[in-house]
């Protein structure tokens, strides 16, 4: 069975700050207490059967029901401390039937089956809480990936299904499940230099790779409102990445503008080329003639990076992804995910509406999961884009 995890989309943008409903789902998953108490109990009721049958079918010649010491362990591990009480309360009832079948009547059993009864009683209790400070600790685990959740939103700043002459479908997946945090960044913005769009791919994972992507995104986000042109806004965040950016860590990025119907500006910052895909399904891989070197490494480089103008019209669908997406593995074969080769009939047609988009991004996503077996080892971000404008001009 395939382990589906939920990747994020921002056909509707939510705030920064997580609703109350959402933490608290939060801390139910992480405790396990999104599950019903049937489920939570099953394990604790099935060692109580397991340990009262080996007893029972084992004969009167053989005492075992101290083993029921294990129920109270077992349920602390998903039980609250109330739920606890009622299902060890259970097992204690099974332990004195049993030691009643086994006629622990003689003095010499008797002070057995009291220090059986009593080392169940203690476990319980410190069982119980043990279940307390587990529910504790849960919740201060589910208050802080809430914050980073939060503060992952806050840094994105989701766009909305739209953006200008632009349809946009996401999806977004960090490999830090816990926390929901990753190093893989975008941004579309409509300025008057045209519709703008930044892909990246932060080098690492975690909280390291948030604050380099920090630092990226709000560059681009002034830059792409003062720059005329994709090369400017590019040397703007180069420069704010060599100031604040610890030397040696690089982000791969891709820009793109739609300024005019019908072309779209290119410019490759070492990332993983788009592809064009028309609307009978055809895949055109925009290869870089002469891409440049990631951000953060422009001082290893020299000359200028060059743009490049190419067709993009209103039934093309434009397909960025960062490399966890192509450099995921086949969860048998170890082979690399063929996105130039699968995502032409999954995405062929999907400019007409911005439904087909979002159909279209969630099936290329559902045939990358299919490929690794419902797991993604690395951060990855898939973005569609279709234009709504045929004769409409942007003036810079």
């Amino acid at each position: 069975m395939l382990r589906i995890r939920r990747a994020q989309s921002p056909a509707k943008p939510r705030s920064a700050g997580l609703p109350r409903a959402r933490r608290e789902s939060a801390l139910l998953a992480t405790d396990l207490q999104d599950l019903t108490l049937r489920r939570r109990a099953t394990p604790a009721l099935l060692a109580i059967v397991a340990v009262s049958l080996t007893d029972f079918f084992s004969g009167q010649d053989r005492y075992l029901a101290p083993l029921m010491v294990m129920v109270p362990s077992i349920a602390a591990l998903t039980l609250r401390p109330a739920e606890l009480l009622l299902v060890c309360s259970l097992g204690f009832l099974a332990l004195l039937g049993l030691s009643h079948y086994d006629r622990m009547d003689h003095l010499q059993d008797g002070r057995f089956l009291f220090g059986a009864l009593l080392s169940y009683v203690a476990l319980t209790v410190f069982s119980a809480w043990l279940a307390r400070l587990r529910m504790h600790r849960a919740a201060a685990f589910a208050a802080v990936s809430s914050v980073a959740e939060a503060a992952q939103r806050a840094l994105l700043s989701l766009p909305g299904p739209s953006v200008g002459p632009l349809r946009l479908a996401v999806r977004y997946v960090s490999a830090a499940d816990a926390a929901r945090i990753g190093g893989d960044l975008y941004s579309v913005l409509d300025t008057p230099h045209g519709t703008r769009v930044l892909v990246g791919d932060v080098r690492g994972k975690g909280l390291g790779a948030v604050q380099t992507a920090a630092v990226v995104l709000g560059a681009f986000r002034e830059a792409a409102y003062d720059e005329n042109g994709l090369a400017s806004v590019a040397s703007r965040i180069e420069a704010s990445v060599e100031r604040h950016v610890p030397e040696g860590e690089f982000t791969t990025a891709l820009f793109a503008e739609l300024r005019r119907p019908g072309t779209m500006e290119l410019l490759h910052y070492g990332h993983v080329p788009p592809i064009r895909v028309g609307r009978d399904g055809t895949v055109t891989v925009l290869e870089a003639a002469d891409p440049w070197v990631p951000l953060g490494l422009g001082t290893l480089a020299s000359g200028s990076p060059k743009s490049v103008a190419l067709p993009f019209g209103p039934e093309d669908v434009l397909v960025l992804c960062t490399d966890g997406v192509i450099e995921a593995r086949h969860h048998g074969s170890g082979e690399f995910y063929p996105l130039a080769e699968r995502v032409g009939p999954l995405v062929r047609d999907a400019a007409r509406s911005a439904a087909e988009l979002e159909s279209a991004v969630g099936r290329v996503y559902a045939d990358l999961l299919v490929h690794t077996g419902g797991e993604l080892d690395d951060d990855a971000l898939l973005l569609l884009i279709s234009r709504t404008d045929q004769d409409r001009s942007k003036v810079g």
